[in-house]
């Protein structure tokens, strides 16, 4: 599946993803969560068609291929933070409309954003990560704890 047609599919409604929350948190933190920040905003609204057609797309850890060959998709708090910056900045909205298809492809335009974002988002994204690993350790422990309940139940003596 393409990015842009789950960005389109959450824009629309086909795909319900729920925004982390924190405690019955507001829209706000959760803007904040993914990293949707006025300061984010006010950087985005500086990009224009020449940002992103000058923008080398060849990774310098990788020395010589191109990003466009090297075809990993967003993950789901990229796919999740494009949407919400997409719905709150008209300008990168209109700014991926112009050259999406026709200068660049989806994943490209996507690809150079989060490098021209990454000092601002990169702490939003290592903390969305850490939480996640958390929320998982936490789910296998009470997991694993409830299989040794029942393994010790079993070997109880009855009498």
């Amino acid at each position: 599946m393409n990015i842009a047609g789950r960005i389109r599919r959450s824009f629309f409604g086909d795909e319900k993803k729920e925004l982390p929350s924190v405690n019955g948190s507001s829209s706000r933190k959760e803007d904040d969560l993914l990293g949707v920040t006025d300061e984010l905003i006010d950087h985005v609204r500086s990009f224009t068609i020449d940002t992103f057609k000058n923008f080398s797309l060849y990774d310098e850890e990788a020395c010589v291929y191109p990003l466009a060959e090297v075809k990993k998709d967003l993950s789901d708090w990229q796919q999740r933070h494009a949407v919400l910056v997409l719905s709150k900045s008209k300008e990168l909205s209109q700014l991926r409309f112009k050259l999406c298809p026709r200068l660049l492809k989806e994943d490209q335009f996507w690809k150079i954003y989060f490098k021209l974002v990454r000092n601002i988002v990169a702490k939003y994204e290592v903390l969305a990560i850490q939480q996640a690993l958390i929320r998982t350790v936490a789910m296998e422990a009470s997991e694993t704890k409830g299989v040794y309940e029942v393994e010790m139940s079993e070997t109880r003596p009855q009498g």
